[in-house]
């Protein structure tokens, strides 16, 4: 009876459902998190009866034929691309992108990650880091005397001293774009890394190239909708149910074949 395992692919489906929507919403307070959707496919059919064969006992052609399905199988996990709302924190290396990219940073190992998380910070050495200790690319040390700095749009830093005079340009944020951001690999704290779906990164001055600009300040809000991740956890929760359901009757007509007497 086929209807055991096609109901049970429902569940594992319905499962991941829900277990992309508890990430979510775990995640509905994390800067700069873009909600994850699951996207199902169909599987392949049985083709019982083939579409546009000819029907052997008059001649004529079958139009629909007789397909039954197998069930349904996960085809993706992939980033909902929207702007986040901007909250103002008034940190003077908070940084918000108001559109497209992602700032760089430097792991440990020596390779490359991005992040649209700006809170960023300043370590013992005065160098630009992420809240992990992650160094921003291109590197930009902020002098120990600096009074304050000052971040432009076009994401330049600028510093200010208590001696006055004009402010002392200390370097410029640079951003990356991607032809299929959705193609990003996520890596964990808010870092992503480069695959072949996402194509290589492009790095741009904030405003060209089609890019976003920063705003100093402010930080990404999540965009997880979390009365539309509540609405989905219950169409998920019922699917669940469902296809549970099949799998009991289909066991009760099992059990009654086995009765016949």
């Amino acid at each position: 009876m086929r209807a055991l395992k096609i109901a049970a692919t429902g569940m594992a489906a319905q499962q991941m459902r829900v277990e992309t929507i508890s990430n979510n919403l775990s995640n509905m307070s994390t800067t700069a998190y873009n909600a994850r959707r699951a996207e199902f496919a169909d599987l392949h059919y049985q083709q019982v009866a083939r579409a546009g064969t000819i029907n052997a006992a008059n001649g004529t052609v079958l139009p629909t034929g007789v397909q039954l399905g197998l069930g349904v199988r996960p085809a993706a996990v992939s980033m909902q691309m929207a702007q986040g709302a901007l909250g103002q924190t008034g940190g003077d290396l908070d940084l918000a992108i108001e559109g497209r990219g992602y700032l760089e940073v430097t792991l440990p190992s020596g390779d490359v990650a991005y992040t649209r998380d700006g809170a960023l910070k300043r370590n013992g050495e005065g160098l630009i880091v992420t809240s992990d200790g992650f160094p921003v690319s291109p590197e930009i040390v902020i002098p120990e005397d600096a009074r304050s700095i000052s971040i432009n749009p076009d994401g330049e830093v600028y510093a200010y001293f208590n001696t006055g005079g004009a402010a002392e340009l200390l370097g410029q944020f640079t951003l990356a774009g991607f032809t299929n951001p959705k193609g990003l690999e996520a890596i964990g704290s808010n870092l992503f890394a480069e695959t072949e779906a996402s194509g290589p990164s492009n790095q741009s001055t904030p405003g060209l190239d089609g890019l976003g600009t920063v705003r100093q300040g402010y930080l990404e809000e999540s965009t997880v909708d979390a009365v539309r991740e509540i609405t989905e956890l219950i169409e998920a929760q019922r699917g669940y149910e469902l296809n549970a359901k099949v799998i009991s009757a289909a066991d009760q007509m099992l059990g009654a074949t086995t009765q016949v007497r």
